[in-house]
């Protein structure tokens, strides 16, 4: 069964052959014909040998073949093996770890051929290799430096520990450090463990209809008693219930990333605000803050792992929370974006789509 057939690529402006180089290619072989005859008929040749006749004209071909075999070949090394030899030696170097190359078409946008945007394409797949690459050393970076820091802290309390002299109250506190580094580093170990179970493997998450009302409600008043230590008023406009079919625990996780950053990041007497709706198809919640809001690059990194932009509050979590949170509501066929500017506060709005069978229990 033959297969189906690639669409014109819409960035090529220049075709393989042109109405232009038939017309041209037409004329030259006439050309040649024309030539051909005129051997023929020069006075007196007719009157030669026909073994003559035939090797003369035999001979004018072979020099006409010549020719073409030669312009052929310069068209060709011009057009192909040239750009195909540049393309080679800078695969060969991005092979070798170099992801600064840019390999400059042959034409102007106006006049790409094949070549062109072949080229073009090996160029963003060069400039995608080095973000990802980036992204990589990145990546190892960061999780050296937030292992390091809780096993350090760890360390150092627990030799200071073993000094002597210590008062009961200096010991107990040294313990709840320890314990404080312990949890973070269980948390950071946690979640990337999920972040690599959801990114690195098909598996199929378990849904099950529940309601969604009832669980943000019990979400929000874990978060009671932060929210009066630090004087936060939190309004809660949910409806009384709305079924949803999906994976609760891990859903459990975003709604509580949510609200724990929006807490974190208001101020003193600010506000946080839960909201949810519901549609024929679609059930939406969102938490809004009146915190420090987010410039155009913090949103843009907004989900990106160990990415923090606001670094005062560093010491508060490790990066991924929202990372994960992304990720599990991908897995679950929803969205979830932001929409903050600097001084105004941030509102992250999750998308799930909502199912018949669901809303039916």
């Amino acid at each position: 069964m033959r297969g189906k057939q690639p669409e014109q690529d819409v960035r090529v402006k220049q075709k393989i052959v042109s109405g232009k180089s038939f017309a041209l290619t037409y004329i030259v072989i006439l050309l040649l014909v024309g030539i051909q005859v005129g051997i023929i008929v020069i006075p007196g040749f007719t009157e030669t040998h026909p073994v003559i006749q035939v090797a003369a004209v035999m001979l004018y071909w072979v020099l006409v073949a010549t020719g073409f075999l030669y312009v052929t070949n310069q068209q060709i090394k011009a057009r192909y093996d040239k750009p195909m030899r540049r393309l080679s030696e800078a695969a060969k170097q991005v092979a070798e770890g170099d992801f600064s190359l840019y390999v400059e078409p042959m034409n102007t946008p106006e006049k790409y051929d094949y070549i062109d945007v072949m080229f073009m394409d090996f160029n963003t797949m060069v400039q995608e290799l080095g973000s990802i690459e980036t992204l990589k050393n990145d990546f190892i970076t960061n999780v050296s430096h937030e292992i390091k820091t809780p096993l350090a802290i760890i360390r150092n309390y627990t030799d200071m520990l073993q000094n002597g002299g210590l008062t009961a109250e200096t010991r107990t506190a040294y313990l709840q450090t320890i314990g404080r580094a312990t949890e973070n580093l269980t948390a950071l170990v946690s979640n990337m463990l999920r972040l690599n179970k959801l990114e690195n493997q098909e598996i199929e998450l378990p849904a099950a209809p529940y309601n969604l009302c009832r669980q943000l409600s019990d979400c929000v008043l874990g978060f009671e008693s932060l929210l009066d230590e630090k004087g936060i008023e939190l309004t809660a406009d949910i409806e009384d219930r709305a079924m949803l079919s999906a994976d609760a625990a891990l859903l459990e996780i975003v709604w509580n990333n949510l609200l724990s950053n929006a807490v974190k990041f208001t101020p003193p007497g600010g506000r946080v605000t839960l909201t949810q709706t519901s549609s024929e198809d679609c059930i939406t919640v969102s938490v809004a803050d009146t915190g420090c809001g987010m410039d155009a690059d913090t949103r843009k990194r907004a989900f990106d792992k160990f990415y923090q932009g606001d670094t005062s509050h560093s010491g508060e979590g490790n990066g991924l929370g929202l990372a994960l949170a992304y990720r599990i509501v991908e897995r679950q066929n929803g969205s979830l974006a932001v929409k903050s500017a600097p001084g105004e506060g941030s509102v992250f709005t999750v998308m799930l789509p909502s199912s018949p069978e669901a809303a039916a229990r």
